[in-house]
């Protein structure tokens, strides 16, 4: 009977981990453009990007990867400010960063820094996923699709069969 419980507690445990992490990646996105971000003003006159499959899992990989970074950034900004707001940090935008105090200023370049390694680690531009995160503030098909993607590249792997 224990090994049934343990089993349900490790299942159960994972289910809640999965949806936390989900749930985390959907505030990414949402955040990217509020909290830190990492993209410029969108320019009227550009034509929406055509995004493919591949660029939506990268998209999607680098948003995951950058999601725990983001978070200690935030906070330790946060715990520096104190009660303040927080100003939004747009990361390639050096007035919103120049606007912290110093070391705020260092955890936001750093961050920025980090972000842009793992966005590029996992075969985007920085200007391609900049685009992206734009293009999903009005583009509701390609939000379904970075969501489900998300959704999927979270969901437990089954072991590999020998």
């Amino acid at each position: 009977m224990k090994k049934i419980s343990d089993l349900f507690f490790r299942t159960s445990r994972k289910r809640t981990l999965s949806r936390s992490l989900f749930f985390g990646a959907i505030a990414t996105v949402s955040l990217i453009s509020n909290g830190f971000s990492l993209s410029s003003k969108a320019n009227a006159q550009t034509p929406a990007p055509i995004v493919n499959n591949t660029e939506i899992d990268s998209y999607a990989q680098a948003v995951l990867a950058m999601e725990p970074a983001r978070q200690n950034a935030f906070e330790e900004i946060k715990k520096l400010i104190g009660n303040g707001e927080i100003p939004q940090i747009v990361c390639n935008d050096s007035n919103s960063i120049n606007g912290l105090p110093k070391k705020a200023q260092d955890i936001a370049v750093n961050y920025c820094n980090h972000a842009q390694k793992i966005v590029e680690d996992n075969g985007l531009k920085f200007e391609q996923f900049n685009k992206i995160t734009i293009e999903l503030q009005n583009n509701t098909i390609l939000k379904r699709q970075v969501y489900n993607t998300l959704l999927r590249l979270q969901q437990p792997q089954p072991p590999e069969s020998r």
